[in-house]
C-alpha cells in the first residue's frame, strides 16, 4: 500500500465515522430537526455517486468510505422524513 492509499483511507475513516454520532443522536432522540433537506438532499444523491465513482476507479477508500456514509446517512434520512421536520 503506498501513502497515498494510506492518507485516502484515513481520511475516508474520519469522513465516515464522523456521521456515527449523528446517527446515534437521531435514532436516539427521534429527530433530525438540525439537517436541512437541502443537505440531506444533496447527500443523498452525492453519497452514492461517490461510491460509484470508487467503484469505477477501483478505488476503496472512494467506494468504502462512501458505502458505509451512506449507511449511516440513512437513518437521519428515514427519521427527517417520519418526522416532517
Amino acid at each position: 500500500m503506498n501513502y497515498w492509499t494510506l492518507i485516502g483511507m484515513i481520511a475516508a475513516f474520519c469522513t465516515t465515522a464522523c456521521w456515527i454520532p449523528q446517527a446515534w443522536k437521531s435514532m436516539r432522540t427521534q429527530s433530525a430537526e438540525d439537517f436541512s433537506w437541502t443537505y440531506l438532499g444533496l447527500m443523498t444523491v452525492g453519497v452514492p455517486l461517490w461510491a460509484v465513482y470508487g467503484y469505477v476507479r477501483n478505488d476503496p477508500a472512494v467506494l468504502g468510505a462512501n458505502v458505509i456514509t451512506f449507511l449511516f446517512l440513512l437513518p437521519v434520512l428515514i427519521v427527517k422524513v417520519r418526522s416532517r421536520s
